[in-house]
């Protein structure tokens, strides 16, 4: 039985939590999820500007404060923070965890081999609209790969004490050390599958032990020390899923049933880069305080393709708010926006879209939400979005007027004109698996 845990659900995660999961309580891996599909543009644009970066920053300082416990524990650690530079991510890590072995997973970023692909007859069509990459082939910004397990492996397989991959996908990082570990191969796809389910239930960190959950939310004990998830896995595939003792939190089956449930579409084909998983199959039980036993998980072979994460400059947006105060505060909120938009529309402007949130009111739920007639405040948030950046810069000079020229009572204006933001958008699509080459690289 190995255990892995996850200490990190997103770049921005809690910087304590995979501090308390090596210092709380026994584990064998780390294993820390940073990107996501909007985070690889972002590092792309900051490597543009900096060869040197590009990677999740708050990974090196992270792993030169665990050193000393990584190695007096023996704890290895598998991350995903390389983004699209983790050869650079690797050097930062050296520097700040000087004595540790590093090896970095490449092959996953395929930003300069997109003409390459176009070239051999791949139109790489979005997986949602069904056109063609040369739509957008000038605006491109980033394209990545998404890895599965086994390069991940190989890395553990040569020593490493940290290991540094890019774009591969999130369940991969769990898996790795059951590969690793257990010797599974590609063709055990009901292991495979178990170990990539262990691993969607790990990804977000606390959303499946108490964080974000819906059920008995208000006595989830100690939520301002809770606990990050650890899976305790075993050779047949099977797993529980828990968390350190002394951490807050909950760990039941209605917290791994609501996680399960994240970002899933067919429940009985999830296609990852190792494996098709069955997640009708899944069975749940209580094993004990914070302890939840998963068994009975099927799985099938891989796919022929992989799945590319490219996202792409969209035009520019911008954002403003304000805030009216009680009585009328909904009604004042309302003729604001009509105000705003009528001088667009006289000013000749033309967006996208132009959208509208009343906070206190419906922007959350909708029409779903209760009745509220008269709030003791609203906040109006518009927003516009279009491919002409002096239109969206226009617009941001419209909103702050209406503190003196508007309705009255509004307040919240503090930051003055909102800012002008180019918008990246997601375009995902299959390439030919055989096109993708994974290498690891050993840094001593």
């Amino acid at each position: 039985m190995i255990r892995i845990a996850n200490g990190q659900g997103f770049w921005g995660d809690w910087l304590e939590a995979p501090v308390r999961l090596v210092e709380e309580g026994p584990i064998d891996y780390l294993v820390l999820d940073y990107l996501a599909e909007i985070t690889m543009s972002i590092l792309q644009k900051q490597k543009l500007d900096n060869p040197n970066l590009g990677y999740a920053r708050d990974f090196p300082p992270l792993i030169g404060r665990l050193a000393p416990k990584l190695r007096e524990r023996g704890i290895r650690v598998i991350a995903n923070a390389g983004g699209v530079n983790p050869s650079a991510c690797a050097r930062a890590v050296l520097e700040a965890a000087p004595g540790l072995t590093v090896a970095v997973v490449h092959g996953d970023d395929v930003f300069g081999r997109i003409d390459e692909f176009l070239s051999k007859g791949y139109a790489m069509r979005d997986m949602d609209t069904g056109e063609p990459i040369s739509t957008i082939r000038p605006r491109i910004l980033s394209a990545n790969a998404y890895i599965g397990a086994f390069p991940l492996a190989e890395a553990l397989d040569k020593g490493a004490d940290v290991v540094i991959a890019g774009r591969s996908t999130d369940t991969a990082l769990t898996l790795a050390p059951m590969v690793h570990e257990f010797g599974w191969g590609p063709e055990d796809w009901n292991r495979l599958a178990a170990g990539t389910i262990a691993g969607h239930i790990i990804e977000c960190g606390a959303q499946c032990s108490g964080g974000n959950c819906q059920i008995d939310w208000q006595s989830i004990p100690r939520m301002a020390d809770i606990g990050y998830p650890i899976i305790e896995a075993e050779a047949d595939g099977s797993f529980t899923v828990t968390k350190h003792e002394r951490a807050g939190g909950r760990v039941n089956t209605d917290t791994v049933k609501e996680q399960l449930l994240y970002e899933l579409g067919d429940p009985h084909n999830y296609i990852t880069p190792d494996c098709i998983a069955d997640f009708t199959s899944i069975e749940l039980t209580d094993s004990g305080r914070d302890r939840v036993r998963v068994t009975g998980i099927r799985g099938g072979p891989r796919p022929p393709t992989l799945k590319l994460s490219i996202s792409y400059a969209n035009g520019w947006k911008a954002i403003g708010t304000l805030v009216y105060s009680w009585p009328q505060a909904l009604e004042k909120a309302r003729a604001a926006d009509q105000i705003v938009r009528r001088r667009l529309e006289e000013l000749g402007l033309r967006f996208d879209e132009i959208y509208t949130e009343f906070f206190g009111v419906n922007a959350c739920h909708g029409p779903a939400a209760p009745p509220n007639p008269d709030p003791p405040e609203v906040q109006i948030r518009i927003g516009v979005r279009g491919q002409d950046r002096k239109a969206v810069d226009r617009f941001t000079r419209e909103l702050i007027p209406l503190v003196l020229n508007g309705p009255p009572g509004a307040t919240g204006f503090g930051e003055g004109r909102p800012p002008v933001r180019e918008i990246v958008a997601y375009w995902s699509a299959l390439i030919p698996r055989e096109e993708i080459e994974t290498s690891v690289e050993v840094i001593a």
